[in-house]
């Protein structure tokens, strides 16, 4: 599975990168700091999914997410934020998952291995 970290922070977006090359069936394809990075990065390196700090600076989540549809329809999109009233504006976006930052870092993991195959 090919996966774009998406998150303004580079260490949140290192130790996801670093959490995920664990992995033996993950492949990092790209960290990107902004939206308008995410959208070049995801046209180029066509991930089958987008961990996207759900605060990623530029375009308003919902925006971001509605144009990654459009583009990319197969496109799998796990939210993830500091801020766990983010989950309902997320899943009314209609990413894929909600990840809360406070949650342990196999969560990340858990959501990769729950995604249904046929989207990945």
């Amino acid at each position: 599975m090919r996966v774009l970290v998406a998150d303004d922070l580079v260490a949140v977006r290192s130790a996801l990168a670093l959490l995920l090359e664990q992995e033996v069936d993950l492949q990092v394809v790209g960290q990107v700091s902004d939206s308008a990075e995410l959208l070049h990065v995801v046209a180029q390196s066509v991930p089958d999914v987008v961990l996207l700090d759900w605060e990623l600076p530029g375009m308003t989540a919902s925006a971001l997410v509605q144009e990654l549809r459009r583009s990319h329809p197969q496109l799998c999109i796990i939210a993830l934020s500091s801020r766990p009233e983010a989950e309902i504006e997320a899943m009314l976006a209609g990413v894929d998952a909600f990840i809360d930052k406070f949650t342990p870092p196999e969560a990340v993991l858990e959501a990769l291995d729950s995604l249904p195959s046929q989207e990945v």
